[in-house]
Order: C-alpha cells, then structure tokens, then sequence
C-alpha cells in the first residue's frame, strides 16, 4: 500500500530547482518550500530570491526563508505543515529538531558518490582530482555531514571535456531522477539503506576559498588543466601574471596541454598571434580563455589582438 505524503522542499540554487521542478511534475503534495533568505548580490546590490523560491512562487508554494533553523517560530510553523518527508538538496546543515521531525524521515541528495567528497564543492573537487567518474547519492540525514545511510546511488562518468559548469548540469538532471526513485521507494515502502563505510582514502570535497583555487605553476600540466576546468566556471582558478613592473591577477577559464621537454623557467609565457602557453615542469599550459582584472571573460586570440607581454613576462 502506497503511503500517502506530504512533502517539506529545502533547497536555494538552481541544481535543486531541478528535483523540485520533478517532484511537482510527478503530482507530489509539496506542503511547503524552505529556502535561503533574499539578499543583495551583484554590482548593483539588488535584493535577489534565490532559484528555488522563484521556481516555487510560479507553482503557488508556500515557502519559508528562516534566517535560524532552530528559532521556535520556524519550528512551529515547520511542525504545522504536518509533512511526513522532508527532502533536500544544496541547503544548509540542519539541526536534529529539524530533521528528525518527519515520520519517513530527512534524505539528501549529494553530488558524489558517498563516501567520497563529502561537503561543500563536490563537482569541482572530482574534476580537481582527475577523477573520470562521480554521481549522485541519496541519503538520510544524521548528525554529521554527508554521513547518514544511503539510499541509492547513480555514477556518471566525468569526460576529458567536462568542466565544472557541465557536470553540475548532467548531476542535476540525474540527480533529480534519483530522488524521484527514492520518493517512490519511500511512498511504496520499499528502502533498503547501506551504511557508509569509513576508511583512510576516502576523498574530501571541503570548501573552496581563494588559498585552494590558486594555481600552483611547479604542479604538472594535468594537474594544472584539472584545476582549471574544476574551477569553470566558479569561482574561477587564478594566478598573479607579472608584466613588466606590473602584477595583475588573472583568472584561467579554459585551458589544454602539450608535453614537451624545455629548459624555461616555470612560469615563462611564449606567446605568437594565436597561441598563449605557460611553461610548466613538464610542458607548457596552453591559455584559451581568460579574465583580466576588471574585463570580461576573453578568448586568447582576443587578448592577443590588444595586449603586449613583455619579454619577460611570467605567470606566478
């Protein structure tokens, strides 16, 4: 016998609007959404809601922003919507209060396959690593992060060409399936959970911040390229490019290699019309699109037709 549920949605950017787009399209009873609060961003600083409340207020949903999960008046509100399953995806860590409150209980969808990268950057760690495959995982909450039991998995393999930008949007789209399967298997009664194992090589997905998006030009040219597209197309890889008496920091979107024995300094740029390549130790980092201070996102070939590199001019 099916069960009959009444469905909390927590989830801010747009990698949830996908599963809450699928949950409604299935004929699920959203009770209510819970989402990050309105705030400023962009040049203008202008007051934005974030994807998931805009996509539920085009679906009439009752949506909630609370700034603290554990005041009692979310609480109680929280409790007044009676669900029975609470679902989430690229939300905040919740309190137990909070958690534990359905009857079927909290499950989350993770890009990565568990136990691997847990936390905050999972697709782009993967894609940092060299990894040639990832997923998606569904899991009930518990006390830690990412750690509860899991409910199904889906693996999806990670292309030479794939960046951060384009496995987020495949993860997204398998992920929503995925929950769909789980909310069937929850509705019908049906789950089967495994525990996490824990072991020394699990890989961590720990947020990203301006120390570890910073290229690292000693590093190999694979090593170098993964961090770039790992990083593309946010927050982006940067380095200090030295000019002349001028340092600027740049940003690297696209990137590709080509081994090669040289005796350059690392670092060293060699630059012709079309081609911009930074030496490295065992070959050069071939440039393809890059962001100058203060410019936009630019082609090589584009900023070869209107900047001058001195003789000596280095990536750092």
């Amino acid at each position: 016998m099916n069960k009959e549920l009444r469905i909390v949605f927590m989830g801010t950017p747009d990698f949830a609007v996908a599963t809450l787009k699928t949950l409604v399209e299935n004929n699920y009873q959203i009770v209510g959404v819970i989402t990050a609060p309105d705030k400023p961003a962009g040049r203008g600083r202008k007051i934005q809601e974030s994807a998931v409340k805009t996509y539920a207020k085009s679906q009439g949903l009752h949506i909630m922003q609370p700034t603290n999960l554990k005041h009692d008046d979310f609480v109680q509100e929280l409790k007044s919507l009676e669900a029975n399953l609470q679902i989430v995806v690229a939300f905040r860590m919740l309190p137990k209060i909070v958690w534990q409150m359905p009857k079927y209980g909290t499950f989350n969808l993770h890009a990565s396959l568990l136990p691997n990268y847990r936390g905050a950057a999972p697709i782009n760690w993967a894609i940092i690593n060299g990894e040639t495959k990832t997923g998606v995982t569904t899991f009930f909450i518990d006390e830690k992060i990412d750690t509860g039991e899991m409910i199904l998995q889906k693996e999806v393999a990670i292309e030479d060409e794939d960046n951060a930008g384009t496995l987020h949007d495949k993860l997204m789209t398998i992920g929503s399936q995925l929950v769909l399967e789980t909310v069937k298997r929850i509705e019908q009664g049906q789950v089967n959970t495994s525990i996490q194992k824990e072991n020394p090589t699990i890989k961590d997905a720990h947020k990203l911040n301006k120390d570890n998006c910073k290229i690292n030009w000693d590093n190999d040219i694979k090593t170098i390229h993964n961090k770039v597209r790992g990083l593309n197309p946010y927050p982006g890889a940067w380095c200090y490019l030295q000019n002349g008496e001028e340092q600027l920091e740049i940003k690297l979107y696209q990137t590709s290699w080509v081994c090669d024995n040289h005796d350059l300094t690392i670092g060293t740029l060699v630059a012709d019309k079309k081609t911009l390549k930074v030496a490295a130790s065992n070959g050069f980092i071939l440039v393809e699109q890059i962001k100058l201070p203060g410019k936009r996102k630019m082609d090589i070939i584009s900023l070869l037709n209107g900047y001058q590199f001195h003789d000596n001019a280095k990536m750092l």
